[in-house]
């Protein structure tokens, strides 16, 4: 699906409380499933897996299964937001350190004012704590979760507790609360266009570049395998 659709898709999911759980995939993701079995059924087990990485939109292309377009985790977010202004949407924010999520929520607050924010906290908080967690954001009741963790937990953490949770939309959005508090800027628009989004963050945060090693190893799958990669992905 593209954007329109997505939304269009999800909005009917709150309007008729059915609970999705949205994995925003990207090429780093795909390749930990490979080498990880209980990421893997994170992302298997997924309701919906929107396009968000450029290279998972190259791919799809390559092996003969092109997709509409790129859905971008951190767009989609302000889309679900922007409907939740106009219907009076509840939503929970769930993730990164207390000063970057407070000042993220005070900032969506002031974007989005139709919206009902029933809480937020930080994500920083042991297995033990998941209990506690859990109870909060279920009384609550929010329309939409947004959880920002490190990407095997944030995964893994929504997997473990959505049918506990019965949240009608809930979705990890990685790095998109620094970007809204300030911490970290979004790539420009010609990034975006040229598909560098990845190095615009990249020199944002050099410590990332192990990660971004994966890169062309994903790539050389996609050429090896061919079609397998998106099968078994």
């Amino acid at each position: 699906m593209n954007m329109e659709e997505t939304v269009r898709y999800l909005v009917d999911a709150v309007e008729n409380r059915r609970s999705h759980r949205i994995v925003t995939g990207n090429p780093i993701m795909l390749m930990a499933g490979f080498e990880d079995r209980e990421f893997q059924r994170a992302l298997k087990t997924a309701d919906l897996v929107v396009p968000d990485g450029a290279g998972v939109v190259w791919a799809a292309r390559h092996v003969g299964e092109p997709v509409k377009e790129r859905v971008t985790g951190f767009d989609l977010m302000h889309e679900l937001l922007r409907e939740g202004d106009l219907r009076g949407w509840k939503v929970y924010l769930l993730g990164t350190t207390e000063e970057i999520i407070s000042t993220a929520h005070a900032n969506l607050q002031k974007l989005y004012p139709g919206v009902r924010f029933v809480g937020y906290r930080d994500g920083y908080f042991t297995d033990k704590e998941d209990g506690a967690v859990v109870a909060a954001i279920r009384e609550a009741a929010p329309d939409l979760l947004f959880v920002a963790r490190s990407m095997s937990t944030q995964e893994a953490w929504l997997a473990k507790y959505q049918s506990t949770l019965q949240v009608p939309v809930m979705m990890g959005v990685g790095g998109s609360f620094d970007v809204i508090a300030g911490k970290l800027k979004r790539a420009p628009k010609l990034f975006q266009k040229m598909r560098l989004e990845w190095f615009y963050r990249l020199l944002q945060e050099p410590s990332r570049y192990r990660r971004m090693l994966v890169l062309p190893k994903f790539a050389l799958k996609v050429m090896r395998d061919g079609d397998k990669v998106l099968k078994q992905g």
